[in-house]
């Protein structure tokens, strides 16, 4: 065990002032453990928090660690814990519901208002030498599976939640707006569950060519064509309108474009967060039956991804482009805030920078 004051952590205290200072080793409650972190992924919620200080109605007012795509290794487990031991390596779900409510009771825990979620005001995040969390939401990483794959399961879940209620199956053809880590995850998902095709649309090339690499059959580089001509591009690129787009930007042109693109009786699924208010023709999809979905976050995902990558079924490690030590955070999300790369992955255990 380290001594007191040596668990350095990545602390926003206001928009543009971010900060790595030594945080109190925290002590396990009965039904949580104390991790020694190994390996974080930066967000890009992460990085907005760091510039504005704030997303939506969430915001800083006190200090407070980022990170939440999170793996590492128990070292004290609480009195309660019997699934988890010291050693065990586990991969962390942010999400930890504070109450049974009624969405709990149904599965859909993602959605309680009082949940718990890592590096959302007012919670702490995890980027830091050592964390506390509930040991229910800690998943036990088979031997063949990183400790960088347990942490890309955050953004993966993203991709499998959004999927599933997409409804991708078995031949579907998909159209993905966006080739951030949140598109990427969501055309490795979708080609997995049975996508014939995949095409994505980004104004960024190397990030095109990396959907190419993680399975997308074909890329669109837009440019500043209109909504309807980057829907007629994607129809006559896959021979029909695709019954499926999946929205990872959150910009108004893009939702229209997923809109217009989208065939009738088809699904939009909305992942990527944008302006509370946008311009969207609703009258296009009402009239065609198009269904449009919102998802927030994820639920019942981790098992899952574990399941799949442990059997190999899908491969996240491409998307692990930049590894920084802990003590260079701030250069780190310099970084991510000029966009290098696709994910940049940041080694909290100064013994084991290993993947």
């Amino acid at each position: 065990m380290a001594a007191p004051g040596q668990n350095l952590a990545v602390v926003v205290h206001r928009a543009g002032d971010l900060r790595l200072e030594n945080r109190p080793i925290p002590e396990p409650g009965p039904n949580e453990v104390l991790l020694r972190m190994h390996s974080v992924g930066i967000c890009g919620s992460d990085v907005h928090y760091w510039q504005h200080g704030r997303i939506g109605d969430f915001v800083v007012k006190d200090p407070m660690v980022l990170g939440h795509e999170a793996s590492g290794t128990v070292i004290k487990v609480g009195s309660g814990v019997t699934h988890l031991k010291p050693g065990d390596r586990v991969a962390i779900e942010p999400g930890v519901p504070r109450e049974t409510d009624e969405f709990c009771k149904t599965g859909r825990y993602n959605l309680s208002p009082t949940i718990f979620f890592c590096a959302t005001p007012p919670d702490d995040g995890n980027l830091c030498r050592y964390y506390k969390h509930s040991a229910s939401y800690c998943y036990k990483l088979p031997d063949n599976v990183t400790f960088e794959e347990g942490a890309l399961i955050e953004p993966l879940s993203v991709g499998i939640h959004a999927c599933k209620r997409a409804g991708v199956t078995l031949g579907s053809k998909v159209f993905v707006c966006g080739a951030g880590p949140i598109g990427l995850v969501n055309v490795i998902v979708a080609k997995m569950m049975g996508a014939a095709t995949v095409v994505v649309t980004d104004l960024s090339a190397s990030r095109l060519q990396k959907a190419k690499e993680v399975g997308a059959d074909f890329i669109i580089q837009v440019k500043n064509e209109s909504p309807q001509e980057v829907a007629s591009k994607v129809e006559s690129l896959l021979g029909c309108m695709p019954e499926i787009t999946v929205e990872c930007t959150g910009v108004q042109a893009c939702i229209q474009a997923g809109i217009y693109a989208t065939r009738s009786g088809g699904t939009l699924v909305l992942v990527g967060l944008g302006p509370e208010m946008v311009t969207v023709p609703i009258v296009n999809a009402a009239v065609r039956e198009v269904d449009i979905r919102g998802i927030f976050r994820y639920c019942n995902t981790w098992p899952v991804a574990i399941a799949l990558l442990a059997s190999k079924r899908i491969n996240v490690k491409p998307l692990v482009t930049h590894r920084f030590p802990l003590e260079k955070a701030l250069e780190a999300f310099e970084a991510t805030k000029r966009g290098e790369g696709v994910k940049v992955m940041l080694k909290c255990d100064p013994t084991d920078h290993n993947p």
